[in-house]
């Protein structure tokens, strides 16, 4: 039950004084909340002054500034020329201009010899001051009833949605944050950093009184540290609810995870030694394993899979691998049944194209534990699909599904075990804030016998060069992708569908063709063509990202690689060198690159290490997506910057995990305190995260 004193926050925005219906509507979609609380967590994104000036001498160009006048004439714009107002003291001018204003109430508001006191910015024009589109101009005695603010918070804004009344709202919502909240955050954490009180934190941004530099920085790291510290304590909140749960102990003697690797080409590497012992471990245990694998680009997670797989079924249960395309999941399924057959498991595949009675066949084999493995899409969340005992559940690219899709496949199951997959490394500064209740294990090596792909980047003036080359290579052999960064598009020349066409009458064979438009089977269709030889060059969007595995293609050609991200370019990178034959990676570009383009492009050349490029590509662009919190089902930060905030959340879990070591169900006068940042500021509950529930 909310506590009472939040009340307020949780107030419809409607219950603001002169916010309608419409209003709310307008502001909701723009903070992208309907509570008061989502205006007060609305913070500006700067703080301005604003100057009173005694006389019209002493404006100064590029300032903010509030100065009065009388009206000495006014002039009418006409077509694309604005109306002017000039006012004047007894030390100078001030030209107002105004465009595309009715001419009617340029009269009203400034009848002639009227006194009027402007604010706006002050600009120099020809030698002269002037002020286009001021903030306000009124009357003197109404702007003295104005708030005198020296400085104000300046928002985004939208249409409809003015400074003035941004400010007049947030201020509003502001004086619905109660008083004397108790402090959740540790005392000596608060005193040794210099961090105000939330409330008054949040004072000094929505109504400030000082533009000092370090006060407004110590005020917007104290609210991201609420933030943080409340998304750390709800991932700990979850992992308690997981330890209360009971699960099925898969205890096992390995004997079939090393039948398995008996039959692999290569021994695993440490990196999947670990794993594999990691999930053992969990899988071993009475309480549901929440853990996550990951692992660069061909670093084997496939491999720690199946052994995971091979170690539930020793153990008497099912396993359930959901991919989030067919292209994947049958790719996955065949890999498993290569590793995982020969150790005596079955596995089989279900997808949207399965039907009839081989469908049914399949279900029934599933409900009577004669399969041990399934891999497929979204369907194996279908309500027909029933296990006989499902004990692991694997999420292959994790990031790529919705809550609700992998805690439907876990719920088929009294409480699986879960293990999620992620071939996109997350920069290690940033890893908590992501994976923060889950338990990871990391790749960081690469099979025995991987050959780096050799990388070079070439403007797009070789592209006849280029073709020489790719085309010496296809008739030895070779295959080859060609990756565009658009599907289609008359001026766009690096559009696949052009492209393909431009290839095929250059080199004079067939030319494949892949994109996210085309229809699953038709996409299936091309890429089967290419992985049995038939077509020896695939031009392909970026589709081909994420877990295509065609060991024969030795080239990768990326055009338009200045227009990639880096993570993405490496993603691409990866899809080549998989067989035993040197491959190559050519980054065609339009010059002149930018400086950030020309970093991401040396990066790519220089390391082939996915961490270290994930840091690189947080670095030059800042957050962004690099975590997929909006595709893990975690909504991202509002209040931390993760820019400029990283360092606070290693802090913030540190600060939750001694909290809960202390009071597990909160329920002491910290522990109150910190229900009510969990409730004002996390997205995550006790069974709200992966995995759960």
């Amino acid at each position: 039950m909310r506590d009472e004193r939040l009340y307020a926050l949780f107030a419809p925005l409607t219950s603001l004084s002169g916010v309608g219906a419409k209003l709310g509507r307008l502001i909701g979609d723009h903070i992208e909340g309907e509570r008061v609380l989502d205006l007060v967590l609305f913070l500006p994104h700067q703080i301005q002054r604003r100057r009173q000036a005694e006389r019209m001498s002493d404006l100064i160009p590029g300032e903010l500034a509030t100065v009065t006048g009388r009206v000495a004439g006014l002039v009418q714009g006409h077509g694309a020329s604005p109306h002017k107002v000039r006012l004047m003291d007894e030390t100078g001018f001030l030209t107002l201009v105004y465009f595309a204003w009715p001419w009617a109430r340029m009269g009203q508001m400034f009848p002639q010899n009227a006194p009027i006191t402007v604010s706006g910015r002050v600009e120099e024009y020809r030698n002269e001051r002037q002020m286009t589109h001021p903030d306000w101009a009124l009357p003197p005695d109404a702007a003295a009833r104005r708030p005198a603010r020296e400085w104000e918070p300046v928002y985004r804004l939208t249409a409809g949605l003015g400074m003035g009344r941004m400010q007049a709202l947030c201020s509003a919502a502001l004086s619905a944050v109660p008083e004397g909240l108790p402090e959740w955050i540790d005392g000596p954490l608060v005193a040794e950093r210099g961090w105000p009180s939330w409330r008054a934190a949040l004072a000094a941004l929505h109504t400030p009184v000082s533009g000092d530099a370090d006060t407004l920085a110590t005020a917007r790291e104290r609210l991201a540290y609420d933030e943080a510290f409340a998304r750390q304590l709800g991932f700990g909140l979850a992992r308690q609810a997981r330890a209360a749960r009971h699960t099925p102990a898969l205890k096992t003697s390995g004997d079939r995870v090393e039948a398995m690797l008996a039959g692999f080409p290569h021994p695993p590497t440490g990196a999947q030694v670990r794993a594999i012992a990691d999930i053992r471990a969990d899988l071993g245990r009475a309480t549901p394993m929440h853990r996550m694998l990951q692992g660069d680009v061909g670093a084997g997670k496939t491999l720690v899979a199946a052994a995971a797989c091979a170690l539930a079924a020793e153990a008497g249960y099912q396993s359930a691998l959901m991919a989030p395309t067919e292209v994947l999941a049958r790719q996955q399924g065949e890999v498993l049944k290569r590793l995982l057959e020969p150790a005596g498991l079955r596995v089989e595949l279900l997808t949207g194209r399965e039907r009839g009675k081989g469908r049914e066949a399949l279900l029934v084999d599933l409900s009577a534990h004669s399969i041990d493995v399934l891999v497929g899409t979204h369907a194996l969340n279908t309500d027909g699909v029933s296990f006989a005992r499902l004990g692991l559940v694997i999420i292959d690219e994790q990031h790529r599904f919705g809550v609700n899709d992998r805690q439907r496949l876990a719920a088929k199951a009294v409480a699986a075990h879960v293990l999620a997959m992620s071939a996109t490394p997350i920069p290690r500064s940033l890893a908590l804030a992501a994976l923060g209740d889950l338990d990871v294990s990391v790749l960081d090596e690469k099979p025995a016998g991987r050959l780096p792909v050799t990388t070079r980047a070439v403007p797009l003036s070789r592209l006849e060069e280029v073709l020489e080359a790719v085309g010496r290579a296809l008739t030895h052999g070779e295959q080859a992708f060609w990756v565009c960064p658009s599907v289609e598009g008359e001026a766009d020349e690096a559009a696949a569908t052009q492209r393909r066409v431009m290839l095929a009458d250059a080199l004079g064979i067939e030319v494949g063709l892949v994109h996210g438009k085309l229809k699953p089977r038709d996409k299936d269709a091309a890429l089967e063509a290419f992985r049995a030889g038939e077509t020896r060059l695939l031009v392909a969007t970026t589709v081909v990202e994420v877990g295509v595995d065609i060991p024969a293609a030795t080239i990768m050609l990326i055009e338009g690689a200045e227009r990639f991200g880096l993570a993405q370019l490496h993603q691409l990178r990866g899809r080549v060198g998989r067989g035993s034959k040197p491959a190559s990676c050519v980054l065609l570009y339009h010059p002149p690159l930018s400086d950030t383009a020309r970093e991401r492009l040396d990066a790519l050349r220089r390391t082939h290490d996915g961490f270290e490029i994930a840091e690189t590509d947080f670095r030059l662009r800042g957050p962004g997506d690099v975590l997929g919190l909006r595709q893990s089902g975690l909504p991202a930060y509002r209040l931390l910057d993760l820019s400029a905030h990283a360092g606070l959340i290693p802090v913030a879990d540190k600060d939750a995990r001694v909290l809960l070591s202390r009071e597990p169900k909160l329920d002491g006068a910290r522990g109150r305190a910190g229900q009510l940042a969990l409730t004002m500021f996390s997205p995550l509950g006790a069974g709200e995260t992966f995995g759960a529930g």
